[in-house]
């Protein structure tokens, strides 16, 4: 019998272990150079006298925001200025990315129709607004649009109902009642509901080896959370929440929810901006799959929405969301340009803060720090789901 001694590669020559150390010395210079340049602004502001810290953020703002979303008087401190402005940011982010997404989606099918004239109108319109400064579409829908509507009084009457006019969008919303914080275990419950019955209609599946019929899934998913709104309902037959209308009054609207012309003008060129982009991004995904998909589902007998949406569209969006992704995080960053028609976002309130206070540095990072924290939030959302899309190779 036979043994061969199988050489030990020495650690300084183990690919495994010179991998872990070039990445241990990059992380040791980038600490270095970070350290050198801390140093560096410290020295330079001692140098001029200046303190650098975010003790100013608890001092009082003594100025007042024109839109807020969460309480603030101006005897509030300016780190509660700075998060009125992240909280309006994050409004009309939100709000854009989804609006955006269903303009986006709309435009790139039309794109794709069969019919000349819808096929032409969606291609006139990524043309023109694809092509166009962002900042002059906000500059045309602020002073051109939403500042020439008619007066309060003559406001134009939308289903809701809802008011709009040159001092903004007056919508119907609801409200709180007194008996909702005895609802809110009951509804949230029923929230909570939704996401249970998804898990057992997967533990079912597993056992049974085979998808359960839609029409039991769609049972579930209603009738437990309805099951349990009305519960609450026995125990407690006022509603937790009253439809508040909008009213006229004097010289304005009392009531509902308002939304500020900048805002409306934000939200609206933010969405058919962006809306652009997003239909081409969609074109190009539905047209990336593949023409036997598309004969295989006319084969079957689908008609076009359920072609889109059992066949085109789940293959599509692999090809879809990482360009998305892209202008979402766009979006949330193009939003800093409301400062051109008044908006108080994060940029402007950030940049008041810094003409008072004079804390260049502190502020600058403050708005860096914001903004990629969003961003790195859409982009890891985004990433599960593509990871959940993708296709598994065997």
């Amino acid at each position: 019998m036979t043994t061969s001694n199988q050489s030990v590669i020495p650690f300084w020559r183990d690919v495994r272990w010179l991998k872990i150390a070039a990445q241990l010395a990059f992380l040791v210079a980038l600490a270095l150079v970070a350290g050198f340049l801390y140093a560096n602004l410290q020295a330079n502001l001692a140098r001029q006298g200046i303190k650098f810290g975010y003790d100013f953020l608890q001092s009082a703002a003594s100025f007042d925001i024109g839109e807020t979303h969460i309480p603030y008087e101006p005897s509030d401190t300016y780190g509660r200025a700075i998060l009125v402005g992240l909280t309006n940011t994050l409004l009309v982010s939100v709000w854009g990315i989804v609006l955006a997404t269903l303009v986006g989606v709309l435009i790139g099918v039309a794109r794709l129709s069969t019919n000349w004239l819808i096929r032409q109108l969606a291609a006139a319109y990524v043309l023109v607004f694809r092509n166009t400064p962002l900042l002059i579409q906000l500059m045309f829908w602020y002073f051109g649009i939403v500042l020439q509507l008619p007066s309060v009084r003559q406001a134009i009457v939308l289903p809701g109902p809802s008011y709009l006019s040159q001092r903004g969008l007056y919508l119907t919303w609801p409200a709180p009642t007194e008996t909702f914080n005895t609802w809110l275990p009951f509804l949230i419950a029923a929230f909570a509901a939704i996401f249970v019955m998804r898990f057992v209609f997967r533990r079912i599946e597993t056992q049974l080896d085979r998808p359960l019929a839609l029409w039991i899934k769609l049972a579930g998913y209603l009738l437990v959370p309805i099951g349990l709104a009305a519960l609450g309902a026995l125990i407690m037959p006022a509603p937790p929440l009253a439809l508040n209308q909008p009213e006229l009054g004097g010289l304005n609207f009392r009531g509902g929810l308002r939304l500020t012309p900048e805002f409306v003008a934000l939200l609206f060129g933010l969405i058919v901006y962006t809306g652009a982009f997003i239909a081409e991004i969609v074109r190009a995904g539905i047209q990336a799959v593949s023409r036997g998909q598309t004969e295989a589902a006319r084969a079957l007998g689908l008609t076009v929405g359920q072609m889109l949406r059992l066949v085109i569209f789940p293959q599509a969006l692999r090809v879809i969301i990482p360009p998305l992704t892209s202008q979402y995080l766009n979006l949330a960053k193009n939003s800093s340009l409301a400062i051109a028609i008044g908006f108080p976002d994060l940029f402007s309130v950030a940049g008041t803060v810094f003409n008072q206070t004079g804390a260049a540095i502190e502020i600058i990072l403050l708005m860096m720090v914001s903004y990629l924290s969003m961003s790195l939030f859409t982009s890891f959302v985004l990433n599960l789901y593509n990871t959940r899309m993708r296709l598994v190779e065997r």
